[in-house]
């Protein structure tokens, strides 16, 4: 798994060990950066990202590269997403871990400009934690929001999401949606 783009372009990253973990794949994030750029412009260095579901923090790491201004990483096991940051030690003013339950947290100073989320799939996770998103001030007014879902996996967005685009990568299927507060 290397960094698809940006400053950090190529950079290797740790994979989980486990077999239940299913990192997004290179050309889901390369998509989901393209279409971010085509979204929001170039300068990125005044949006906030959230990462959640990390995992190994590929997603949040690719923001980093491409010149997001913070990057917020959510999961309940940070283990490889710790070893990855390792690798980018002039990031940590950047990079937050915020390790717990997204369903249980509260929402943090920065709300996200942007939120990337890839639950397990077919869990019923994704709705449930679009509903605490939206629900508590997670998110800026307007905010784009990219979720991978398994490819047959229905979704269907809270009301305070308006669905944008679908498109299918291989085994997945990328929602993108924008918040109205």
């Amino acid at each position: 798994m290397k960094i698809s783009g940006g400053k950090y372009r190529g950079k290797s990253l740790f994979s989980p060990q486990s077999e239940a973990v299913r990192p997004t794949s290179d050309r889901m994030r390369e998509a989901v950066f393209n279409i971010l750029r085509s979204r929001l412009g170039f300068d990125l260095s005044d949006k906030v990202f959230y990462d959640v579901f990390a995992g190994s923090g590929a997603m949040g790491l690719e923001a980093l590269s491409q010149g997001f201004g913070s990057v917020y990483f959510f999961d309940t096991d940070t283990a490889t997403l710790q070893k990855n940051l390792k690798l980018f030690p002039n990031e940590a003013a950047r990079a937050h871990v915020v390790c717990g339950d997204i369903l249980q947290l509260r929402p943090l100073d920065a709300p996200a400009d942007v939120l990337f989320m890839d639950a397990p799939y077919n869990k019923g996770l994704t709705e449930k934690a679009l509903l605490r998103l939206g629900a508590g001030a997670f998110l800026r007014d307007g905010a784009l929001c990219l979720v991978e879902v398994e490819k047959n996996e229905k979704c269907l967005l809270p009301p305070a999401f308006e669905l944008l685009d679908e498109r299918r990568y291989g085994l997945a299927k990328l929602i993108i949606a924008r918040f109205k507060a």
